[in-house]
């Protein structure tokens, strides 16, 4: 069964990889979720390749997986994949109808972000040691993340040539490789500085990483799971009960931007969103900020 499959799956690889520029994280997902498909048709006994898939196959396969336990957000991923798969077949010419046309992934409640305030984000950065060099690297790291909004995976990747300290900005190359220029503020920069002027230098750097801005002792770039590990270890030094990860720096800097009334695609366009419904999430302001803004600005307030 998976040979009827396996030359569709290898090019519809290589299209989201080239075309597209989707990550490997992103690629290994929706392989996973294809890899589905074949499984469950050679378990009915439905000995054929995508040519032949209709409507009513897939409906049988989602359902099915739901009857076992697949989340709603796992099924909309699965979902997404197949529109995507199938959208590609089509544009190939292998298919003469799009089968998942009419499927509709189950609605999502939106999940509000965990966000960190501004006395806890301090609380957190005061518990790094800085009288160690991984504090250092640690301190100037975090500081970054919270003062550009990165992504945990975009910090790690950052590069010093596409950092421009002196002009108060840096380069970042995010989802689908695509760059974008973020602002960077003064208390990031003074850490970074001290990072790249005391710490880094003394790293015997491995020849694959010599761009790499943050690096972990044996001088590679710092892995996704170590920062992670560490936002853990300072948040529970902080007493900090809230679920926080990196991304939470990522969601505190756009809350905090809005909160200040920082115009949405400014905001928009700093996270790299590319719809700005991404975006409005943040817009769940505290109720004392809102009835503030509403008392300042409302026309029936002013006098």
């Amino acid at each position: 069964m998976q040979d009827l499959w396996k030359p569709t799956f290898t090019a519809f690889a290589a299209y989201l990889k080239l075309s597209r520029g989707y990550s490997d994280h992103t690629l290994a997902a929706y392989g996973s979720d294809l890899e589905k498909l074949p499984a469950y048709l050679e378990l009915r006994n439905w000995d054929f390749g995508p040519e032949r898939i209709e409507r009513f196959h897939l409906d049988d396969f989602i359902r099915y997986l739901a009857e076992l336990g697949l989340a709603a957000r796992s099924q909309a991923r699965l979902i997404s994949a197949l529109k995507t798969y199938f959208g590609f077949l089509l544009d190939e010419g292998k298919i003469l109808s799009d089968p998942t046309e009419l499927i509709r992934a189950p609605k999502l409640g939106r999940k509000i972000p965990e966000v960190l305030t501004y006395h806890e984000i301090r609380e957190l950065l005061a518990q790094i040691d800085l009288s160690l060099d991984h504090g250092l690297r640690d301190r100037a790291l975090l500081e970054t993340l919270y003062a550009c909004g990165l992504r945990v995976s975009e910090a790690t990747s950052l590069k010093l040539t596409n950092l421009y300290l002196s002009e108060s900005f840096v380069r970042v190359t995010g989802k689908g490789n695509k760059e974008r220029i973020v602002p960077i503020g003064g208390e990031a920069i003074r850490h970074l500085e001290i990072y790249l002027e005391y710490v880094r230098p003394v790293i015997p750097i491995k020849p694959e990483a010599e761009n790499i801005v943050f690096l972990n002792r044996r001088g590679s770039q710092l892995s996704r799971v170590s920062v992670f590990t560490a936002v853990k270890k300072y948040a529970a030094a902080a007493n900090i009960k809230k679920n926080v990860s990196p991304h939470t720096f990522r969601h505190s800097f756009a809350t905090h931007l809005i909160e200040g009334g920082a115009d949405l695609r400014a905001v928009q366009e700093m996270l790299g969103h590319e719809s700005i419904l991404t975006t409005e999430i943040y817009t769940h302001l505290d109720t004392d900020f809102l009835r503030e803004t509403i008392m300042s600005y409302h026309p029936m307030n002013q006098r």
